[in-house]
């Protein structure tokens, strides 16, 4: 039995990246990029608590996401996915104190997870926009700060 696999992605901006971004970085961006899974009926994600699953809709990045990327299919039965591979990256690699603002958050988990139901990588321009913002001279301004609050986000 196949299952579809979809990316959820969100603005935590809510267009306020969009708007903002030239005169504060001197490059546009179109958002501040949050991810999740969709599969097996559940939404998947990561933050600073770690891994988390829910009803679809029902995280704090909201009901709607602003876009959605369909993936294909996976054959991978539920119970290795959350039995094999989720546990052991929600209680390794993505536990919630691995979490990094810029180099280890919910868009790499996405990315993780995308590969390993379908072999395919969620869009780069996801993942290359922290990498994207820090080499800006306001974003390397304001990683120190950001890592020094890592703990409370």
């Amino acid at each position: 039995m196949s299952h579809p696999v979809e990316v959820w992605l969100f603005d935590l901006s809510k267009g306020l990246a969009k708007q903002m971004s030239l005169p504060l970085i001197g490059k546009q961006i179109e958002g501040i990029w949050h991810t999740s899974i969709v599969v097996y009926g559940k939404e998947h994600f990561y933050g600073a608590e770690g891994v988390g699953i829910v009803p679809p809709g029902s995280t704090l990045a909201g009901p709607v996401p602003d876009q959605r990327f369909p993936m294909g299919d996976t054959a991978i039965p539920a119970e290795v996915f959350y039995d094999d591979f989720l546990q052991q990256l929600g209680s390794g690699q993505f536990s919630g104190d691995n979490y990094k603002l810029f180099e280890h958050n919910c868009n790499n988990f996405s990315n993780e997870v995308c590969l390993f139901l379908t072999g395919k990588p969620i869009p780069s321009f996801i993942t290359n926009l922290p990498t994207e913002v820090l080499q800006t001279p306001f974003g390397q301004m304001i990683k120190p700060m950001i890592e020094q609050m890592q703990p409370k986000i």
